[in-house]
């Protein structure tokens, strides 16, 4: 199963966002703290509609605590600052993919001990960053895809009609 981590989010409203996706992607959710927002927030709920409590969820007081919780996890960490693309990695059926907070991304002084492992999403022109909740999506399904989206619903039905 794949992992997103977030570390220290801010928007209650991204973090309801990729739940839901995490939900729909089978995908475990890890929040490292601080959050911007308690967990209980009626916007967080929000965004997550009425997947929140079928997501699978861990928190953990700072990055220690998650790599204590943790040990051996393969860890890509989502960065602006990479030199790697997201593509060029293959992603392992119980990767973890990293995504910093909103207004500062991954701590440098955690990403510099990880050059190999950060991976960018690339941007043209000189926009700052995407949407965290948008980023997830990106990354997320390309692990999916590399591991022929197992398990997942390849097919779709109509609700009224047929094909």
């Amino acid at each position: 199963m794949l992992n997103i981590v977030l570390h220290e989010p801010e928007i209650p409203a991204n973090t309801g966002n990729i739940g839901r996706t995490c939900v729909a992607a089978d995908t475990r959710l890890h929040l490292i703290e601080p959050l911007g927002f308690r967990l209980n927030e009626k916007s967080l709920k929000r965004a997550g509609m009425d997947y929140w409590n079928k997501l699978q969820v861990a928190t953990y007081i700072d990055y220690e605590d998650f790599l204590n919780r943790n040990p051996g996890a393969k860890i890509y960490m989502a960065t602006t600052k990479a030199q790697k693309l997201y593509t060029e990695v293959n992603y392992e059926p119980d990767a973890y993919i990293m995504f910093g907070k909103e207004s500062a991304g991954i701590p440098e002084e955690i990403l510099v001990k990880h050059k190999e492992e950060c991976i960018r999403i690339p941007m043209t022109g000189d926009i700052r960053s995407l949407n965290l909740s948008n980023s997830v999506s990106i990354v997320l399904y390309e692990a999916l895809r590399q591991n022929q989206f197992l398990g997942m619903n390849l097919t779709g039905q109509l609700h009224r009609l047929s094909w």
